[in-house]
């Protein structure tokens, strides 16, 4: 067991230490769950979602709309769109009116709209900075939602400082979402500050995510070398500190999470 923990070891330190690459999203290499086809995926403009991905459990979600008849625009992954219900719901319960503008838009849809962005300003590099290339958006995954509210009913970075968005900013992660692109986070995430685009990633990791205060690409490098057991039943407390120590170089949690038979598993998570 000893050696075999040490050779999983040296094994991370060489994946942490080892020049950084773009990420495929799909490339067979890691676990599902950070795919495409899980809630944990990433993608950018380095790590894009195939022309041809649908997902399979799109579902329109029973919140207020921009308005009638965009269902089909409004569309999120089943598990996505039932937390959206629960976060539009207290919202209401708080006295604020959240509405849903745009979810799951396919590659075909998302490439008209960045060549409209092209013509708008000019160039693809200005047109990157706030709408992402066809196969780079979290809308083809069906995990990413645009939010307005009726005292903004456009997206505007000013959706931030309205009372809905500041609920949104301070509760999303109790519902599983995150603010995906902050102002500060642009170096990183390659877009301007976006208040009104959350992006689902179940209860735990959202909220690892808010306590960590990273960019998701941040926090999606340390997940890359974490079980996939891990992945999928850690509470936020240990994700939180599990990616903060991954990315200080302590390794040793790491190690007793890897380390564990799979008859030890849940009590490695305890």
């Amino acid at each position: 067991m000893k050696q075999r923990g040490f050779a999983l070891l040296l094994a991370v330190v060489l994946f942490l230490t080892a020049p950084a690459l773009a990420v495929q999203v799909d490339d067979g290499s890691l676990p599902q769950v950070l795919t495409y086809h899980g809630v944990l995926a990433l993608v950018n403009r380095a790590s894009k979602v195939t022309k041809k991905y649908v997902p399979e459990d799109l579902v329109v979600p029973q919140v207020a709309m921009r308005r009638k008849g965009e269902e089909q625009g409004i569309r999120m992954r089943l598990s996505a769109a039932r937390a959206l219900e629960r976060m539009f719901e207290e919202a209401l319960a708080q006295g604020h009116t959240l509405i849903a503008a745009s979810g799951y838009r396919s590659f075909g849809v998302q490439d008209l709209r960045f060549q409209a962005k092209v013509k708008e300003v000019g160039t693809k590099e200005k047109a990157w900075r706030t709408v992402a290339p066809a196969g780079a958006s979290e809308h083809q995954l069906g995990l990413a939602m645009d939010l307005q509210s009726p005292s903004m009913p456009r997206l505007n970075r000013a959706f931030g400082e309205t009372p809905e968005g500041i609920w949104v900013a301070q509760n999303a992660h109790r519902y599983g979402f995150v603010i995906r692109y902050q102002r500060s986070w642009t170096e990183t995430t390659g877009y301007l500050y976006d208040p009104w685009h959350v992006r689902y990633l179940g209860i735990a990791h959202a909220t690892a995510v808010s306590a960590l205060n990273i960019p998701y690409e941040d926090y999606y490098e340390a997940l890359k070398s974490i079980p996939e057991y891990a992945l999928l039943g850690a509470t936020d407390v240990l994700l939180t500190g599990l990616v903060s120590a991954i990315r200080s170089g302590d390794l040793a949690l790491l190690q007793q999470l890897m380390s564990a038979a799979p008859d030890e598993q849940d009590a490695a998570l305890q």
